[in-house]
């Protein structure tokens, strides 16, 4: 059996369908089944038992089953959250829990981590001194969680004979329907460009970056689930690694791109960043990705506009799941 927590999510939906497209079927599927939002997430999915996210953990210490890995992709990931409580609760006990429970029963634990942990980047973005993670400084709560959780794992004497957490960038793709706010630009865009035909980005507020020229590191859902599945079938080498594309893009890049994709003009507006958000907003965020390339994943990632046109046209049109 195969465990995926938050399977009902963005990235946890995405996961089951690449696991069901290898030919795996036995997986226990771990969320908050209450928040019917994310059902469509889940269907056609072939998937052997849900387990609530409340009594996964106890259900996890009596269990019999053979539990050939745990993918924990569930966390609290509202950015605009600052009730440190509510992430040190999902994104750092539990996940510590869960830990210490694949450590006395030998799985294999694969976490996610997040590029928030980065904060502005004053240390840069190379994953391979791990020593650098505990001088962090995200810019939220809910990077801060993600850190504190890095950080405690490399401490750890007992461990999971094998573990990898990863630090993902600015992910999108298909299944994020649920995600309202949290939702990537490229769904917000082409949300946008249907109801309005254009395009509203933030505005820089940072003397260094022209409007529409912040910077990030745009990752494909599908390129992300493929690294996830090949740290479980490789068994790669325990540690924290990046989890981007490798190539930072412009959000005019991206907006371009949705423009593109629908086959439409492009028409761009800027408003101001919100308030709640601006003091704490990264201009650039780029992963080397040497790290990985290292244990041996070879394969490319889809570029920004590769993996925009595929997201927008056989997604997003239609309205359909992945």
């Amino acid at each position: 059996m195969i465990i995926v927590t938050g399977a009902a999510g963005f990235i946890g939906s995405c996961l089951v369908s690449k696991l069901n497209k290898e030919g795996i079927t036995d997986i226990l599927v771990v969320d908050d089944f209450s928040k019917h939002e994310k059902d469509a997430n889940l269907e056609n999915k072939k998937f052997t038992a849900k387990q609530e996210r409340s009594t996964f953990i106890e259900w996890l210490k009596n269990t019999n089953e053979k539990v050939e890995c745990i993918f924990h992709i569930g966390a609290r990931t509202d950015t605009t959250e600052f009730n440190k409580s509510v992430f040190d609760d999902l994104n750092v006990n539990y996940t510590q829990s869960l830990w210490e429970i694949c450590a006395k029963k030998n799985i294999p634990f694969l976490y996610a981590s997040s590029a928030a942990t980065y904060g502005l980047g004053e240390f840069g973005y190379d994953d391979k001194d791990e020593s650098i993670i505990p001088k962090l400084k995200p810019l939220n709560p809910y990077g801060d969680s993600k850190n504190d959780f890095d950080i405690w794992a490399l401490k750890q004497t007992a461990a999971p004979q094998q573990w990898a957490g990863f630090k993902f960038f600015n992910v999108y793709g298909p299944n994020e329907f649920h995600k309202a706010r949290m939702a990537s630009v490229i769904f917000h865009s082409f949300n946008q460009i249907n109801a309005q035909g254009f395009v509203k980005l933030f505005r820089s507020h940072n003397p260094n970056y022209t409007d529409g020229g912040q910077l990030r590191d745009f990752v494909y859902v599908k390129d992300l689930v493929d690294v996830l599945y090949f740290a479980y079938t490789q068994k790669i080498k325990n540690g924290i690694y990046n989890l981007g594309s490798g190539t930072a893009r412009t959000f005019l890049d991206l907006a371009k791109a949705t423009f593109k994709a629908l086959d439409k003009e492009a028409k761009i507006d800027f408003i101001d960043t919100p308030i709640d958000i601006r003091d704490k907003y990264q201009y650039f965020t780029e992963a080397k990705m040497e790290k990985l390339r290292e244990v041996g994943y070879t394969k490319p990632f889809h570029t920004l506009e590769e993996g925009v046109e595929d997201y927008v046209q056989n997604y997003l049109v239609g309205k359909r799941y992945y």
